[in-house]
């Protein structure tokens, strides 16, 4: 080597990205959970991995932060500094961990991330106070930074669809497999646009708000966020049901055993060799049966397409957005479609 050129810095992994983004909002989530009732504290800093039941320091398993990483993205595809959008991140954190501990308790979800889900923790009740505190937190996070009313708004629209998305997944487990009163895949796909791709889409679209973004690139943003969230479902559908338990923390065919009406048994059950599978899936026993009958019905195979339309659409919208960050995202976008598939 000659030293007379600079060496050629590799652009960051999917995976340095979020850690990087997870560094940078930190400090601020920390300080934003540090306001709350000590008890409710502990309970947010438990939900986070950051400590275990009785308040002593832990750093178990936590999320992702794909959201708050889109938040800090967001920011920096209108053109500032991802600092910027620190704030949009902390409120999409918290309602994200909101969400979570309200979503455990209606599934009787007894763990998350390989720990007691906080309901078994501390109990039904204080979760449920300390999801309210965590709501509340997040909208007061946003009223008192730059963004305003203006961020706020974008925030409550995106709530409203989580709780519509929320609502119509419950009411899912209440309808039959087959006949006139059953789920449709058009149906499944508006769910989880509500419930999944709502916050994605907030997260990045209030971000570029913050970061001083025009209208249509914040609409951009949010669309292709939305898109993004029905992708992450459809992937979540499937590694739900043929996942490796020891990569995904869940035993395999864990959603049929639920009986849950996911978008691959969906599929299945609106091709011919899919008849069958109603009767299985009232046979708790019959689980790999299931399984195999739903691949064979191409339901596997359908939910993977439809994951790709929806990424397709996602990067069609960024590519709409005139900055050097958008690399950044659709870098993200694709690790987080093709996760351990």
């Amino acid at each position: 080597m000659t030293g007379l050129h600079p060496a050629v810095q590799a652009p960051p992994s999917a995976p340095e990205i979020l850690d990087r983004c997870r560094e940078l909002v930190r400090p601020a989530l920390a300080e934003a959970v540090g306001r709350l009732h000590p008890w409710v504290a502990e309970m947010a800093a438990y939900s986070f991995g950051w400590c275990e039941v009785g308040g002593a320091p832990a750093a178990a398993p936590g999320g992702k932060g794909v959201r708050q990483a889109l938040a800090v993205l967001g920011a920096r595809m209108a053109g500032a500094d991802g600092r910027a959008g620190v704030p949009a991140a902390v409120a999409v954190e918290l309602v994200h961990a909101f969400s979570l501990l309200h979503d455990d308790i209606m599934d009787g979800d007894a763990t998350r991330r390989r720990r007691p889900a906080v309901w078994k923790a501390y109990g039904t009740g204080p979760a449920v106070l300390a999801g309210d505190a965590l709501f509340a937190l997040a909208v007061e996070t946003l009223a008192a930074g730059p963004g305003g009313p203006g961020a706020v708004r974008i925030l409550s629209t995106a709530l409203a669809d989580l709780v519509r998305g929320q609502a119509d997944d419950l009411l899912f487990a209440t309808r039959p497999f087959d006949g006139p009163e059953r789920v449709t895949p058009e149906e499944y796909r508006a769910m989880a646009e509500h419930k999944t791709g709502a916050l994605l889409g907030c997260a990045a679209a209030l971000g570029a708000a913050l970061g001083g973004a025009p209208a249509p690139v914040v609409t951009a943003l949010d669309r292709a966020g939305r898109h993004l969230g029905v992708a992450f479902q459809l992937v979540d559908d499937v590694l739900g049901i043929w996942g490796d338990p020891a990569v995904t923390g869940k035993p395999a065919g864990g959603d049929l055993r639920k009986r849950k009406k996911t978008f691959p048994v969906l599929a299945a059950l609106g091709s011919p060799a899919g008849r069958r599978l109603p009767a299985l899936l009232d046979r708790p026993g019959r689980t790999e049966e299931a399984a195999a009958l739903i691949e064979r019905a191409g339901g596997r195979a359908a939910a993977l397409a439809e994951a790709r339309w929806h990424t397709a659409a996602a990067r069609s919208l960024l590519a709409e957005v005139p900055s050097p960050a958008v690399e950044e995202t659709l870098r993200l976008l694709d690790f987080l479609v093709a996760r351990d598939l």
